[in-house]
């Protein structure tokens, strides 16, 4: 029995010693984020000889690897569900801002699906962020909460992003679309 028992804590001693040596300690995460405050920055700089709307696309480049570098190394410091969740919702606001950004270069109804089809892709990484982290907490009820929260907001941005489509066409070819659209995303 002793034998057992010394053996069990012995294993439970190395399993907590392992998870301590792989974890970060301060100096290295201080270290880290200095580095990735210094990427950020050299990132903006580049940016800086650029004009117009691709100045504007770079330096939203740069806020968002940086703000999801910065993320990521509280998720390596700090592992949890809510850093994870964080590590997706940072890239999905990273990917959105860009796609904003390069919407502009477009007008009319492109710049308008353009938009749409950016905020429904947000939408969709959003509710993935969500589902994760509920998942994560073990949480049947969040899980179920969230997936369908998901997938009814992913649904409605997408059939926006198809009904923006649409309005590029006119007469007979419009209302087909549409009508295609509602079909398709269960809007009848």
């Amino acid at each position: 029995m002793n034998k057992t028992l010394v053996t069990l804590a012995v294993a439970l001693c190395c399993g907590f010693a392992g998870s301590a040596s792989a974890a970060m300690d301060k100096a290295e995460y201080k270290t880290q984020k200095d580095r990735i405050e210094a990427d950020y920055k050299a990132a903006k700089d580049k940016c800086d000889p650029m004009k117009d709307n691709a100045k504007d696309i770079c330096k939203a480049e740069a806020k968002g690897k940086y703000e999801v570098a910065k993320a990521e190394l509280q998720q390596q410091f700090e592992p949890s569900p809510r850093h994870e969740a964080k590590v997706k919702k940072e890239k999905a606001d990273a990917d959105y801002n860009v796609a904003q950004e390069k919407c502009d270069d477009l007008s009319g109804n492109a710049k308008d699906v353009c938009k749409k089809d950016a905020r429904a892709a947000y939408t969709a990484a959003k509710g993935d962020a969500k589902v994760t982290k509920a998942v994560a907490e073990k949480d049947a009820t969040k899980v179920s909460g969230a997936a369908k929260d998901a997938r009814e907001d992913k649904s409605d941005a997408q059939y926006s992003a198809a009904k923006e489509r649409c309005d590029a066409m006119s007469g007979q070819a419009k209302d087909t679309c549409i009508a295609d659209a509602k079909k398709k995303f269960g809007k009848m």
